[in-house]
């Protein structure tokens, strides 16, 4: 079983992810509000701005702080577990403070 390290420390089962999505658009936060109401939503952002949702086979949805490329790069890797050398994970927006 390949697991996937969608951001501080947080791992997802690589073989039940369905999709990688941005959270923009309305359709998607529309499944972000949906999965709150049915209490499958995960929150892995530890407070910070979600950059990807990862949507399972069980339905479940996952929020996380990288970027869909990142976890996307993570996926095609024989290793998914760790950052890649040089990359700190969540990216810092300008400002903000960790």
């Amino acid at each position: 079983m390949k697991l996937i390290n969608v951001g501080f420390g947080n791992i997802v089962s690589a073989g039940k992810i369905v999709a990688i999505v941005s959270p923009e658009s309305a359709p998607i936060k529309r499944i972000i509000q949906e999965a709150r109401e049915r209490g499958v939503l995960i929150d892995a952002t530890y407070g910070r701005r979600t950059r990807a949702v990862i949507i399972t086979e069980s339905d479940h949805v996952v929020l996380s702080a990288l970027q869909p490329e990142t976890i996307a790069h993570r996926l095609s890797d024989k290793d998914g577990l760790h950052a890649p050398e040089g990359e700190t994970e969540p990216e810092q927006e300008q400002g903000e403070e960790l």
